[in-house]
């Protein structure tokens, strides 16, 4: 499996939100760019993925599922604390993409994520969407738990 993501920055005042939303709770058990190891749990479902080195914007990632008490023991073991945010997932001219809105330590923060298909599929731009972020590190969530954005 890969993973080909593009992040932006969300201006907060144009953005509509949805009605499909959920909250979300991931925590790191390595943040090693080789091989970062994250758990997520999203209500009552819950998953391991081990995501490789990013080349360009894609990466290897594999996704399992695995039971919620699992998930919340293995979070128990996370590096840092969890990053918690709120999802908002939302179709615009037929691209799909979901925007999360930080809480906690990263209260503030929304930005959007487009999965592609390929690197240089085209996608349509909502007027909400700011800057890119994709190549900045201190966007990716593994740092966002690392260095939570209200320390910046």
């Amino acid at each position: 499996m890969k993973e080909i993501e593009r992040k932006f920055l969300v201006h907060r005042e144009q953005f509509p939100g949805s009605d499909n939303q959920t909250i979300l709770k991931q925590g790191y058990l390595s943040v090693d760019p080789d091989r970062e190891v994250r758990i997520r749990r999203e209500g009552d479902r819950a998953w391991i993925t081990i995501k490789g080195r990013m080349e360009g914007i894609t990466r290897p990632e594999f996704e399992y599922t695995i039971p919620v008490e699992d998930a919340e023991a293995l979070l128990g073991l996370a590096l840092f604390l969890p990053v918690e945010k709120i999802r908002h997932r939302l179709v615009v001219d037929e691209t799909h993409w979901e925007v999360n809105e930080f809480l906690g330590a990263n209260a503030g923060l929304l930005m959007a994520e487009v999965e592609l298909e390929d690197e240089s599929q085209p996608f349509s731009r909502p007027a909400w969407l700011s800057h890119e972020v994709t190549f900045d590190q201190r966007y990716y969530n593994s740092e966002l738990a690392r260095k939570p954005y209200t320390q910046w």
